[in-house]
């Protein structure tokens, strides 16, 4: 028993860092696009001293990557079946 109750916990920490890394990825989308290059952080990959350019796949793969681990979170935030629950696969 304790080592469901020891899944079921760090299920639960899993969901939230997933929400918490959706959210990053969904800001950080909104940085590529509303950016253009010379204006990102140093940090983020495309940062271009003197270019106007905006990263439009950048943002494109950091917002699916966003919304990857939001659906990662809610089928991992419901409830769980046991066997004896799950319908036959006759």
């Amino acid at each position: 028993m304790a080592a469901k109750d020891a899944f079921v916990r760090h299920r639960k920490l899993l969901v939230v860092l997933a929400l918490v890394l959706g959210i990053v990825l969904m800001a950080i989308a909104v940085v590529y696009w509303a950016e253009p290059a010379h204006s990102l952080p140093s940090f983020f990959p495309g940062h271009e001293a003197g270019s106007d350019h905006h990263h439009v796949k950048h943002g494109i793969a950091a917002f699916l990557l966003g919304l990857a681990c939001f659906a990662f979170a809610w089928f991992n935030s419901g409830p769980k079946k046991s066997a004896a629950q799950a319908p036959d696969a006759d």
